[in-house]
């Protein structure tokens, strides 16, 4: 478990790498979308994976002991969640307003488009 989680970032990453550098917005889209659970799976994996410990420490203690979960990136994945989140429904509206406007969702088309004006 602990080789096969960075692998899938990896792959994740470079299948949304892909994704982004095609000419298609529908694939930008889903490659940002990958990107962005790529991201939130390796801010799981820097976190560590702890079971049955928590991030508050007890009364009686002074330090945290053993095994216990650290809050900062499980902070920084809420955080990444709401981010990815935003940029995926504004590129999602961006894309469709694009298509709406010049019928086309073909990058090389809306190049082709804008050097004839």
């Amino acid at each position: 478990m602990e080789t096969l989680l960075p692998l899938m970032v990896g792959t994740l990453f470079a299948a949304g790498l892909y994704f982004i550098l095609h000419r298609h917005l529908f694939k930008v889209i889903l490659g940002l979308i990958l990107f962005g659970l790529a991201t939130n799976l390796f801010l799981f994996v820097i976190g560590g994976l702890t079971r049955g410990g928590s991030a508050i420490i007890n009364e009686e203690q002074t330090v945290a002991v053993e095994p216990y979960a650290d809050p900062v990136p499980q902070a920084l994945l809420l955080t990444a969640i709401v981010i990815g989140f935003g940029i995926q429904a504004f590129s999602i509206v961006l894309i469709r307003r694009v298509y709406m406007t010049f019928k086309s969702n073909n990058l090389d088309e809306l190049q082709k488009e804008n050097e004839a004006q």
